[in-house]
């Protein structure tokens, strides 16, 4: 089992910015991989970030170019910096982690296919 603590979630200003982290328990697999993901009230969860142990990442279109996703294995901790928020950034931000992630980092991104699941942070974004 691994438990997933987010932090770092606030209210900031269109054009801020913002870092959230994610600590792990555990992180037991060489193969595992992380995401983040988001979900705003009345619309679906969609997801952000991902990336495998390797520092392969992916992204979604609408946060390219002004989010980054990153980790420091040493300390079990999964990072996403998010530079120019926008209002439709407003969500809560959720952790993923999946030990195994076999189908590949994309397939896992696009399924939001993830074993452990954080409790997520809030984030608001105000014009």
């Amino acid at each position: 089992q691994v438990q997933l603590v987010e932090s770092g979630g606030g209210s900031e200003q269109s054009g801020g910015s913002l870092r959230l982290s994610c600590v792990a328990s555990r992180r037991k697999y060489s193969t595992s991989c992380m995401g983040w993901f988001r979900q705003a009230p009345g619309k679906e969860r969609e997801g952000v970030a991902a990336i495998d142990t390797i520092d392969t990442t992916t992204y979604a279109d609408s946060v390219k170019g002004r989010f980054t996703i990153s980790q420091d294995n040493a300390k079990n901790t999964l990072y996403l910096q998010m530079n120019s928020l926008k209002p439709e950034d407003t969500a809560m931000y959720y952790c993923a982690a999946d030990p195994l992630c076999m189908s590949g980092l994309l397939w896992h991104f696009d399924h939001a296919s993830f074993a452990y699941w954080g409790q997520g942070t809030q984030v608001t974004v105000s014009s």
